[in-house]
Formats: C-alpha cells, structure tokens, sequence
C-alpha cells in the first residue's frame, strides 16, 4: 500500500535532535508495520501502549488513513490511563541515580 512520502507534514525535516515539541515522522513501512501488529491483536489480544502523545497526534507522525485506522483500532475496548508529572527516569537521571556502570 502506498500513503505518500513520510516526510510530508507541518513538522521540519528531521535534524537528529527530537524535542517533546517537534515528533519526528516514521516511515510510511513503519507505520504499516504498527497497523498490522495493532489489526492483528484487535479484539483477539490485549496491547499495552505507552506514548507522551495523544491518540489524536498519531497523524502528525504516519500518514492519517493509517493513523486513523490505527488510533481506531487502539481505542476501541481501550482501558486508557492518563498520568501526571514528572518522568521517574528522568529525576533518577538529573538526580545522579538513573545509570550504574557495568562491572565484571
């Protein structure tokens, strides 16, 4: 299936560096790639998602026929827990405590 290049979007061309602000697209087989994973298990499996972006954003990274399909597969039956404040990973990191070295 074809959905158009991956880079089209209102996003600026991938820099190497992501923010929180600017999503970076996947291409158009990965994107495939999770709609099928996701169609697949669709009320047959249960799947466990995490994302910093909302279900309604899903377009500004894939190509919207397949985000919508997606985000429709996701939603429906969906169990959604919405949390707040600051990431553990990213405390335990500023704080000196988010990586121990390796030892033999």
């Amino acid at each position: 299936m074809e959905y158009g290049p991956a880079t089209a979007g209102p996003w600026p061309a991938p820099s190497g560096e992501s923010t929180a602000a600017e999503p970076l697209p996947v291409t158009a087989d990965t994107a495939e790639a999770l709609y099928r994973v996701v169609d697949a298990a669709y009320e047959k499996r249960s799947i466990a998602l995490s994302s910093n972006l909302h279900p309604a954003g899903f377009d500004e990274l894939m190509p919207k026929t397949i985000a919508n399909a997606t985000v429709d597969r996701l939603m429906h039956h969906a169990h959604v827990v919405l949390t707040a404040g600051d990431s553990i990973r990213l405390t335990q990191a500023t704080a000196g405590k988010g990586v121990t070295p390796l030892t033999n």
